[in-house]
């Protein structure tokens, strides 16, 4: 059985005001966010440039909106650890070094799949 509350169009009225919030809150208080969203406004019209079919440019493109999801899921680590506790604590401690690995991954992914669409 689901959740009680609401549904159909009130719920995606709902969901959708939400994520905006999110995504405002990210923007506004998380500048490796800030930072992120200017590299992809960047990095998105060269995908345009530099893929030669649609499947690359989706690969170029897709990549960047990677890293931006990873970064929204670090940082909702980092705001839930913290409200939780401002005690340094070796769990706390582990959960945002993880969501840190997470970004850099999809860093690490970006500079790979641009390298061998560019370079090959």
């Amino acid at each position: 059985m689901g959740k009680p509350g609401n549904t159909g169009i009130t719920r995606l009225i709902n969901a959708t005001t939400f994520s905006i919030q999110g995504l405002y809150a990210a923007f506004r208080h998380e500048a490796a966010f800030r930072q992120e969203v200017g590299f992809a406004v960047v990095m998105t019209p060269l995908a345009f440039w530099l893929g030669e079919t649609n499947i690359e440019i989706a690969a170029l493109i897709g990549c960047l909106l990677i890293v931006l999801i990873v970064e929204l899921l670090n940082s909702a680590i980092e705001a839930v650890v913290d409200r939780v506790s401002t005690e340094e604590h070796e769990l706390s401690a582990r959960a945002k070094d993880l969501g840190s690995a997470a970004v850099f991954v999809s860093l690490a992914n970006v500079i790979f799949v641009w390298s061998i669409i560019i370079f090959w």
